[in-house]
Parts: C-alpha cells; structure tokens; sequence
C-alpha cells in the first residue's frame, strides 16, 4: 500500500472533510482485511452518487478527471494512482456499514468483510466479466471465508447457498449458517 499511501491519505482527507460517505472497495480493502498481501494498482470508492463526489476539492488537492463511464468515474492522485468513484446502488448498505481504520493520521471508511465477499460474489456470478476476473472473485471469496469464518452468519441463506455452488467441496462456506442455541437456562 505504500507506493499509493501518500494519495489514498490524501483523498480520505478530501472526502472527510467534505463530509462524503463512502467506503473503500476491491483490491484495497482486500489488503485491509486479508493476511495475504494483495497487488492493486488503483483506489476503488464507492460512494452513494456521482454527485456526491467533491470534485472542486479533488481538483483543488491536485486530483485530475480522467473520465466517466457508466456506473464509475475515473480520477488520478497527484502521485499518479488511479482512483474509481462507483456510484453502483448495490454498495448503498456497504457504505453505511463501512468500518473506519486509522492509516498515517487519516482515518478511511473500508467495506467490511461480509460486505466484500458479497461485493466478490456479485461480481463472480456477473457473465460479462472476465472469466479470469470472475476466478480471481472466486478465489478471493474462499480466502476472506478461511480467514474470517464466523462471516458466514452475517450471510444470507441465498448468499450462503450460492456461494456453497461455486466454492464446492471443501469449501470454508457451509451450506447454511449454524444455528444458534437460547443460553441455557439455569431453571429446572
């Protein structure tokens, strides 16, 4: 993360200050939440609208436009990292859900982990990605379960059963989430 660290603390601060939710995403907030170290050469954000991107203030803390599509918007930090506003409604609850870390004296808003395997399963099942990608999503989704198992109760029994599809066999993903047992009660 160092290479890029200088513009992500820049940006929370930009965000931060100009009262923006949002919450980090893909390969970055991987790294937050794995052991594993994890190669990304950009900055995704997802952000509740387009128009909620502080672009004068971007602009003004050396940030350049570089385009717009669809659902994203695409921006460099002055160091010259790529940064990725998303404004896909399906990050809406992410976004206020998102935990905040303290890196170099800037706190950053990350997805959490349930939020992430979601985010990564939506994308594996998404058919106009990549085939490679939808591997890497795949592959990403069973590291996250083996490191943070106890996710699987924040799951949904739909999420749960797709992911039991596609991670089979030895998966760290059981087909439904354990039930939970009332404390024992100390009456006779």
């Amino acid at each position: 993360m160092t290479s890029k660290q200088p513009d992500l603390v820049l940006l929370a601060r930009v965000l931060t200050e100009s009262g923006i939710d949002y919450a980090l995403i893909g390969g970055l907030a991987l790294q937050v939440h794995q052991a594993e170290p994890r190669t990304t050469l950009d900055i995704d954000v997802a952000v509740s609208s387009r128009e909620a991107i502080p672009r004068e203030a971007l602009a003004a803390a050396g940030f350049a436009a570089t385009g717009s599509f669809p659902y994203t918007e695409n921006w460099q930090g002055p160091g010259g990292t790529p940064v990725q506003f998303s404004d896909d409604a399906a990050f809406a609850d992410a976004i206020r859900r998102a935990a905040s870390i303290d890196v170099a004296n800037a706190r950053l808003r990350v997805i959490t982990v349930a939020d992430l395997v979601r985010a990564k399963l939506r994308s594996a099942t998404e058919p106009a990605r990549r085939a490679s990608k939808r591997l890497r999503d795949l592959a990403d989704i069973q590291e996250l379960l083996e490191e943070h198992p106890e996710i699987a109760q924040d799951l949904s029994a739909d999420e749960r059963a797709a992911l039991h599809a596609l991670l089979p066999g030895k998966s760290s993903m059981p087909p439904s989430a354990p039930a939970r047992r009332p404390p024992a009660s100390s009456s006779p």
